[in-house]
């Protein structure tokens, strides 16, 4: 396959065209009487028109034929993603999961759609105020079909095996320790090479944005230049066996058949468009005197709320740094938080928690149920000799954090089978080293 070609930049104003049609973009105006090529103008809005023009989003697509030609949409079969949060009862225990298994192809076929399973989350996509935290695992390509979520916007990071997705907007190749974000409404297919796993953070309602710097200044986290945009891709195919649209709406799926390729955009311009970002270019902040700052260091991009400070989600990650802060307990605090945690692991091993926490896994901390090191991390942590160390080298772990209280699905808790009953037991051995007679104690 022939290196895809990007156009960097957060949020930008973009404008491409296939250059198989030179002049495919209107000059001077978005929606002329006859468009280039006899191509048809059609809008994607990703805000209200009203919104103020600092945040208003929309793109304007030339394609060969237009969106609205299909014919209706039909209930699809959607297995285990559901936003159902009342299948099981209420679930504030900490919960770890082992790696998620991916059925060999021989013996079940799933693509990106049917392989998408819901492991937790709150809210309603029919208020536009929530979130959903899936699991896929898959082994095929989406043939003669794509997917568009009405809900809301798709995080999604690959944790095993790439993926060439297809949008209206162009292709994108995401490799593990990459990130790719499709919002709303955007049509798009993913073609895989082999087993592949991963998760994917949906929020409703809003979309993610690079969070304010404050005291940090101008620069630093993810810089907005590493972020990357397909360029204009277009195919000309008819399909008369039937192309399948599947429609997330209202956190059920929808079908619909037209007899041609929705990836038929000549030439698009505007600001609301798909983008990857490779999770190598983070710009870490970190202690360099004394104390362990809060995760928010760390966030890569939010979703507000409309409370200030408060974010529905925010994608954190936590990538190989330097530790050199004096006297200090290194390793993540103990810790009760408002917020709810889940964690996944791209690879390596975890610095709070080397054994259990594997790859393809993930944990849950709900809000204000306690977590923290185990035993063997705090005793090492806590005896160790100070020096500048590399931490988290190898290692990409993220976390996916909500201040909305997450209800586990009945997948997440039983029918996975992934779940670690076990895992409390890594904080049953903690012992006292309270001494009433001395202030300072060595352990």
């Amino acid at each position: 396959m022939a290196e895809l070609k990007y156009m960097p930049g957060f949020g930008n104003e973009f404008s491409s065209e296939d250059p198989r049609c030179p002049g495919a973009l209107p000059e001077g105006q978005n929606n002329p009487q006859v468009c280039p090529y006899g191509l048809y103008a059609e809008q994607l809005s990703g805000t209200a028109f009203t919104c103020p023009r600092s945040s208003n989003k929309r793109s304007w697509l030339y394609r060969i034929l237009p969106s609205v030609l299909h014919k209706p949409f039909q209930a699809f079969e959607q297995k285990n993603l559901t936003q159902n949060w009342d299948e099981v009862e209420p679930h504030p225990n900490q919960l770890r999961w082992k790696p998620f298994e991916i059925p060999r192809a021989d013996e079940k076929k799933l693509d990106f759609v049917t392989g998408l399973q819901t492991i937790c989350g709150a809210g309603d996509a029919r208020s536009r105020n929530g979130i959903s935290i899936h699991i896929y695992t898959c082994n095929t390509s989406m043939i003669n079909r794509c997917l568009y979520n009405s809900d809301g916007d798709f995080l999604i990071v690959p944790q095993k095996g790439n993926l060439l997705i297809l949008t209206e907007f162009g292709k994108i190749l995401v490799e593990p320790n990459e990130i790719c974000v499709i919002q709303q409404g955007m049509r798009f297919s993913v073609e895989v090479f082999g087993e592949t796993r991963g998760y994917v953070l949906e929020v409703y309602g809003v979309h993610f944005e690079l969070p304010d710097l404050g005291p940090i200044g101008a620069n630093g986290l993810a810089n907005p230049r590493d972020f990357l945009t397909p360029v204009a891709w277009y195919e000309e195919r008819t399909v008369p066996s039937g192309y399948s649209v599947i429609s997330k709406y209202q956190g059920k799926l929808f079908v619909a058949l037209q007899d041609f390729s929705p990836f038929n955009v000549v030439a698009w311009h505007g600001n609301y468009a798909p983008y990857k970002y490779n999770l190598d270019n983070f710009m870490v902040i970190n202690c360099v005197a004394f104390d362990h700052a809060d995760p928010s260091i760390f966030t890569v991009l939010t979703a507000k709320s409309m409370r200030p400070g408060v974010a529905i989600a925010d994608f954190a990650i936590f990538p190989p740094r330097w530790g050199v802060a004096n006297n200090t307990f290194r390793p993540p605090y103990y810790h009760r938080n408002c917020m709810s945690e889940f964690m996944g692991l791209i690879k390596g091993h975890y610095e709070a928690k080397e054994e259990g926490f594997e790859p393809g896994g993930s944990t849950l901390h709900s809000a204000m149920t306690p977590h923290g090191p185990d035993m063997e991390c705090f005793e090492k942590a806590s005896t160790v000799k100070l020096k500048p160390e590399r931490v988290g080298e190898g290692t990409m772990a993220f976390m996916f954090e909500s201040s909305l209280s997450m209800a586990v699905t009945k997948w997440g808790l039983q029918t996975c089978n992934r779940l670690d009953k076990d895992y409390h037991h890594c904080w049953e051995t903690l012992k006292s080293h309270f001494h009433p007679d001395q202030k300072q104690t060595c352990l």
